[in-house]
């Protein structure tokens, strides 16, 4: 917990980890993060979220919830397609950080960019999931959230594969996508989306 305990040492007690989950995904939102970890009760397992199993983060997250002050931040498939993807995974970060109990001193941001219009001072952290316990909890909680998300979307549009893959590009989901078509949950401005519209425009003329 180095960084975390250099920001206490200088006076900021309420230091808040903020990491996003699912840039890569054909489908679905992209879903921010804000923790504050009890620097007296942490769970044991901290770790990047892509590291641990589905299991692990359903165990790590009402632990977290109960531990923790967490915010969520979601920016749409509307927000994304008219942004871009890097706009609005910042964008679901500020959301995050407003969404929780109290100002954090100190933002650990993951990554290399700093969403603009902070209420407080922040650090990026570039593989800061694997650097930081407030960052990594951040990931735990944003992508079980996330999942969860899409395992409810998949049962409204079953075929994609998103009860499993989140939305990803695998070989599954884009076979569906070309078979079945593109969805509501879809990224329009995505090059697999747009060129399956491309294709169906240029069909139906």
């Amino acid at each position: 917990m180095e960084l975390e305990e250099s920001l206490w040492a200088r006076g900021c007690t309420c230091v808040a980890g903020v990491d996003e989950v699912g840039r890569g995904p054909l489908a679905g939102p992209v879903v921010a993060a804000a923790v504050v970890l009890n620097r007296a009760s942490i769970p044991e397992g901290l770790n990047d979220s892509k590291k641990l199993t589905a299991k692990r983060r359903d165990l790590l997250t009402p632990l977290l919830r109960q531990s923790a002050q967490v915010g969520l931040g979601v920016a749409s498939v509307e927000e994304i397609d008219a942004l871009n993807i890097l706009q609005a995974s910042l964008l679901a970060m500020r959301r995050a950080v407003a969404d929780l109990p109290v100002v954090p001193d100190h933002l650990l941001i993951d990554g290399n960019r700093l969403p603009v219009d902070l209420p407080c001072p922040a650090t990026p952290v570039v593989g800061g999931d694997g650097r930081s316990p407030s960052i990594a909890a951040a990931s735990i909680v944003a992508k079980t959230w996330r999942d969860n998300v899409m395992k409810e979307a998949a049962t409204q549009f079953p075929g994609y594969g998103w009860e499993t893959n989140a939305g990803y590009p695998t070989k599954c989901h884009k076979s569906a996508l070309r078979d079945l078509g593109v969805t509501p949950y879809h990224r329009r401005s995505f090059a697999p989306v747009r060129d399956i519209l491309w294709q169906a425009k240029n069909t139906s003329d």
